[in-house]
C-alpha cells in the first residue's frame, strides 16, 4: 500500500530542482535556437534527463531530428509530460524593460516563453519522478522533447505514428500573462505552400514571349482576399509573399507563397483548403502558368476535458499566482506603458474554471495530442497584463526573475496534477469518459499527408551534424 503524497511533499520536490529550472531556463533563453533546430537545446534537455536516471528511448523521433522521448519507471499508468524549447526570429533583446538588442548579437529570442515551457515541464518531471520513487508510485513518466512548436511541431508527426495513444494522460502548460487552466478551445490549422512557375523573358525586349508566375501569384491573393467576404466569422487566413522574381525588368518564372488557414475544426479548416486550392489552379489557369499546392503541416483543434481541468484547477487556486517584488512590478509597468496599455503590472489573481469551452484563434500542436489521449495544461504569469506574446517584451520578461517564477509556480501545477493522475484511479477513469465521449468513437487522423514524411524546412546542417 502506498503513502498518500502530500502537498508539501509536492512542493518541496519543485523547490529542490528549483536550480535545475533556473539553469535550464537560462541557458534555454541564451541559445534562442529557432524551430527545427534545436540540436544544443535538446541536447542539453536530454543531459538533464540522464543524470536524473530517465532513459532516452528516442532521439530525433518521428523524423524530427531535434525531437526525443524519455522514459522513467514502468508499467501503468503512463503519464506523458510535454517539452517544448524553441525560440522565434527577430526577437531577440537583452532582458531590459526597453527594446534593445542582445550584446552578444543573437537575433532571435524566446518571446512564447519555451524556455521557462521546457524548464518548468522538465523541473516537474523529475520532482514526478523523486516523488514516484519515494512514495512507491507505480507507473511510467514518459517525457516528450516536442521541437519545433513555432512552425511544424513535433507533437504532430508524434501523433500521426500513435506515440501518444497508450497514455492515460498528457499534461501541459505555457507562459501567458494570465493564470488560468486551459478548458478551452484552439483554432485547427493548415499550412500551405503555393508555387506559380511561368517562363521568363524581357519584360521591356519581348514580354509576349514570357508567363509571369508574380502576375499569377497577385491574382491568387486577389481571389483569396474576395474569399474572405464568405467565410465564416472563426475562420482566418493570412499569407506572406516570399519570392516575386529578382528584377523588374525580367518577367519572373517562379513565385511563392506561405499561406495559413485557421477555423474551428478539422473539417472546416480541410473545406477552406479545398477553396484555397481552387483558387490557385484558377490563377494558374488565367495566366498559363503552373502551380503546386502543397498542405505540408496542419494541427487540429484543442479538445478541454473536464475532469482534468477541474482537478488542475484546484491546484491552480491552491498555489496561487507568485508574489512579485515592487522591482519586478516596476520592470511590468514600464514594459505596459512602452507598449500604451494600462499600468496593471502582472496579474495577482487565479482566473476561475469557465462554465462552457471558449474558443480562441491561436493554435498548438497540443491539439493533436488531445484528439489521441486526456490532455490538459495550464497558463502561468511570465508577461504583463495585455503585453502579448510573441514580441520583443515577452523575450525581454522570459529572461529575467518574472519568468522563473511563473516558470516554477507552473511547475507545481504539473507536479501536483501529475500525482493525481498516477494516484487516482478515479481521476483517470473520469479523464478517459470524458475523452471517449468527445471522440464518438472516431479516430484521429493525422492532417499530415503520406508525402509529408518529415519537416519541409529542416536545414541541411542539421541533418548533417544529427545525421539522418
Amino acid at each position: 500500500m502506498t503513502t498518500p503524497v502530500t502537498f508539501e511533499s509536492i512542493d518541496q520536490a519543485i523547490e529542490q530542482t528549483r536550480p535545475t529550472m533556473e539553469r535550464l531556463a537560462g541557458e534555454l533563453w541564451k541559445l534562442a535556437e529557432l524551430s527545427l533546430q534545436e540540436v544544443k537545446s535538446a541536447r542539453l534537455i536530454m543531459d538533464m534527463l540522464r543524470e536524473e536516471g530517465f532513459t532516452i528511448t528516442s532521439k530525433g523521433t518521428a523524423r524530427v531530428p531535434t525531437a526525443f522521448i524519455a522514459e522513467w519507471g514502468s508499467a501503468r499508468p503512463i503519464l506523458g509530460v510535454l517539452v517544448e524549447y524553441d525560440a522565434l526570429p527577430g526577437l531577440g533583446n537583452e532582458a531590459v524593460p526597453q527594446q534593445e538588442s542582445r550584446k552578444d548579437h543573437v537575433t532571435s529570442g524566446h518571446g512564447c516563453g519555451h524556455n521557462l515551457l521546457g524548464s518548468a515541464a522538465i523541473g516537474a518531471s523529475i520532482a514526478l519522478k523523486r516523488l514516484m520513487a519515494e512514495y512507491h508510485l507505480p507507473g511510467t513518466l514518459r517525457v516528450y522533447g516536442c521541437a519545433a512548436e513555432e512552425t511544424e511541431g513535433a507533437k504532430v508527426y508524434m501523433a500521426r505514428e500513435g506515440l501518444f495513444n497508450d497514455l492515460d494522460a498528457a499534461l501541459h502548460w505555457h507562459p501567458d500573462s494570465h493564470a488560468a487552466v486551459t478548458k478551452s478551445r484552439t483554432a485547427a490549422t493548415n499550412s500551405v505552400r503555393i508555387e506559380f512557375f511561368g517562363k521568363a523573358t524581357h519584360a521591356g525586349g519581348t514580354p509576349w514571349l514570357g508567363r509571369s508566375a508574380l502576375h499569377a501569384a497577385e491574382l491568387f491573393a486577389h481571389g483569396i482576399n474576395l474569399m474572405r467576404e464568405h467565410i465564416e466569422p472563426t475562420a482566418r487566413i493570412h499569407y506572406v509573399f516570399e519570392k516575386g522574381g529578382e528584377a523588374p525588368n525580367v518577367v519572373p518564372d517562379y513565385a511563392r507563397i506561405r499561406l495559413f488557414v485557421r477555423d474551428i475544426d478539422r473539417a472546416h479548416v480541410e473545406a477552406s483548403t479545398a477553396w484555397i486550392k481552387q483558387i490557385a489552379e484558377g490563377a494558374a489557369l488565367a495566366t498559363q502558368t503552373r502551380v503546386v499546392a502543397l498542405v505540408y503541416y496542419g494541427m487540429y483543434d484543442l479538445l478541454p476535458n473536464r475532469p482534468l481541468a477541474e482537478r488542475m484547477q484546484s491546484h491552480l487556486e491552491r498555489i496561487g499566482v507568485p508574489n512579485y517584488t515592487a522591482e519586478e512590478q516596476a520592470f511590468s509597468r514600464q514594459l505596459q506603458s512602452t507598449f500604451g496599455v494600462e499600468a496593471q503590472g502582472m496579474a495577482t489573481m487565479i482566473t476561475p474554471l469557465p462554465a462552457d469551452e471558449p474558443a480562441f484563434g491561436y493554435s498548438t500542436d497540443v491539439g493533436d495530442v488531445s484528439w489521441c489521449v486526456p490532455t490538459m495544461g495550464c497558463g502561468m504569469p511570465t508577461v504583463p497584463l495585455q503585453v502579448g506574446l510573441h514580441t520583443w517584451a515577452a523575450t525581454a520578461c522570459h529572461g529575467t526573475s518574472i519568468g522563473l517564477k511563473g516558470a516554477v509556480h507552473a511547475a507545481r501545477v504539473l507536479a501536483a496534477t501529475g500525482v493525481d493522475i498516477l494516484s487516482d484511479v478515479d481521476l483517470r477513469q473520469a479523464a478517459r469518459a470524458d475523452f471517449e465521449r468527445r471522440m464518438h468513437g472516431k479516430p484521429y487522423v493525422s492532417p499530415l499527408g503520406p508525402e509529408m514524411k518529415r519537416p519541409l524546412e529542416i536545414p541541411a546542417w542539421v541533418m548533417q551534424e544529427i545525421g539522418d
